[in-house]
């Protein structure tokens, strides 16, 4: 059997993310990765399965990170008694989008991937998951708090998703513009408080 040649994964991964990050996944090529990597398609085949179990080994792992964190944000604020949740909403958008952020910057080559890379994989609906949970627990929170004003008949599923995409889509612009983390924060602490004054004034927040 041959030698597995030493450090020959890791530098087909940092190839692959050259690869990636210029074409995405469409279009990029293993042999082209594997002609920068020094080694052969067959080797990633072994290694990885493929190009979508290559593109998997560089992202998922972060995928995995940013929907955990956001559903632990949720479900601790959610564990939070009924009466006490509007007043620690502020905190909790502000805190959760934080979080987020000094995730993304510390991978932020891989959220590239994720956001402008990933069309024709299992990842190309990143976003979408992410506006999933957000919807859902959004309603939880019009249940806990019983909700009922004026704009309850029109806070449809399809509003709260609209409002929801168009968030998240205004916070990974971060990443699209290649804000300097410094810059992010501001932009992010802005945006917190636009979505939080916008849901204060819906849902009557005190």
């Amino acid at each position: 059997m041959p030698k597995q040649r030493e450090g020959i994964y890791e530098k087909i991964l940092e190839c692959a993310k050259k690869e990636f990050l210029e074409k995405g996944f469409l279009d990029a090529s293993l042999r082209s990765i594997a002609a920068m990597a020094d080694t052969t398609t067959g080797t990633i085949y072994s290694r990885f399965g493929g190009k979508e179990g290559l593109f998997s080994a560089l992202v998922e792992p972060v995928a995995d990170y940013i929907i955990n964190l956001f559903l632990k944000t949720q479900e601790t604020f959610h564990s939070i008694e009924p009466e006490e949740q509007p007043h620690q909403m502020d905190k909790y958008v502000t805190g959760g989008m934080m979080a987020m952020l000094d995730y993304i910057y510390e991978h932020f080559q891989e959220f590239s991937l994720l956001l402008d890379a990933s069309y024709g994989t299992k990842f190309q609906n990143f976003v979408e998951t992410l506006v999933e949970i957000e919807t859902e627990y959004t309603y939880k929170y019009m249940e806990d708090i019983n909700f009922q004003g004026e704009e309850s008949e029109v806070i449809t599923e399809e509003f709260i998703h609209i409002m929801t995409r168009a968030l998240f889509e205004s916070m990974f612009e971060v990443v699209r513009h290649k804000m300097p983390k410094e810059q992010a924060v501001k932009y992010m602490n802005m945006l917190a408080k636009f979505h939080y004054g916008g849901w204060g004034t819906i849902l009557d927040l005190e």
